[in-house]
């Protein structure tokens, strides 16, 4: 089978098309035949090796959806021919994958495979970070930083579909429009505004209730700044760098905040709660609430050119490879 991994940390020049085995499945596992995979930033950061893998070389994507062609004896909550859709489990940059059975998602036949493979990792992020991070209620504000990417255009759907009101940050006009079209109430263009100084008017002052931040070092302290007293920065990742060492009285400072660095590991932990989240996507994707905005597709071999496109921000809304 063909995959793409990476020979050793670095940068895009470490990424190689390689003819592998097809996996055959261990204990547990059930072996997907892939029709696509999501591009997520959590794949840059193992590339780059911000996030540790001891494989030589090294598997790649941690998102994929497909077809189910083997299943280890013990496995009884998939079969052959099932159509799947899995995330948090690496190697998904390959045409066919051995994936533990109880993180596949079966999919309803109305969500495409492709549709699927651009939606779960991160509609499950916005899921746990709307409904359980901090859990979001109808007259609420929300600041959703990169709000016409692929995440943060599912946050501000989740935080619409819970009557939330929604500022948005952007950095072109071209994003401006996606972030409105997702449904934001208020679009910033950090390029040209102060964004907190923003939030704050927007807010008569008070702040916002929550800021969903997955940017990192560049926003942080202008996201402490654009909440409210005793609000939340639920800081979910680091598109921009890691976040500095802070002294903590800052949160007392900036009027009682709360802090929390949460990973969709420890908000989808078991198979009941991963399929309670995804039974509420798949709803509200069935019922047209939920869309996944301007999916940009690449052949399997030009997985690097994406990750450069998402790193350099060029990309508008969720990116796929397309593998068969």
């Amino acid at each position: 089978m063909r995959a793409i991994v990476a020979a050793e940390p670095g940068g895009v020049e470490s990424l190689a098309l390689q003819d592998l085995p097809v996996p055959e499945p261990a204990p547990g596992q059930a072996v997907v035949q892939l029709d696509a995979s999501g591009v997520n930033f959590i794949d840059v950061y193992f590339r780059k090796g911000l996030y540790p893998a001891p494989e030589r070389p090294m598997p790649l994507g941690m998102e994929g959806a497909g077809t189910v062609t083997a299943v280890a004896p013990d496995v009884t909550t998939c079969k052959v021919g099932d159509r799947v859709a899995y995330c948090m489990e690496r190697g998904s940059y390959a045409e066919f994958a051995a994936v533990m059975a109880w993180k596949l998602l079966p999919l309803p036949d109305e969500v495409k495979t492709k549709d699927a493979a651009a939606l779960v990792l991160q509609g499950l992020t916005a899921h746990y970070l709307t409904r359980s991070t901090y859990s979001l209620h109808a007259g609420e504000t929300c600041l959703v930083h990169a709000a016409a990417g692929g995440t943060g255009s599912l946050i501000v759907q989740m935080a619409k579909i819970a009557g939330a009101r929604v500022i948005g940050t952007v950095s072109t006009a071209k994003k401006a429009s996606q972030a409105e079209a997702a449904g934001c109430d208020h679009v910033i263009n950090y390029k040209r505004e102060d964004f907190a100084v923003e939030a704050k008017r927007l807010t008569d002052g008070r702040g916002v209730d929550v800021v969903y931040d997955g940017v990192g070092k560049a926003t942080f302290e202008g996201s402490l700044n654009s909440l409210r007293p005793r609000g939340m920065l639920a800081l979910f990742g680091q598109a921009s760098g890691a976040v500095p060492k802070f002294d903590a009285q800052v949160l007392n400072q900036k009027g009682s905040l709360f802090l929390t660095r949460p990973s969709l590991g420890h908000y989808a932990s078991g198979r009941e709660e991963l399929i309670s989240r995804s039974n509420d996507i798949f709803e509200w994707r069935r019922r047209g609430e939920l869309q996944v905005l301007a999916s940009q597709e690449y052949a399997l071999e030009d997985s690097a050119k994406a990750h450069q496109d998402l790193e350099k921000r060029r990309s508008v809304g969720k990116l796929i490879l397309a593998i068969r």
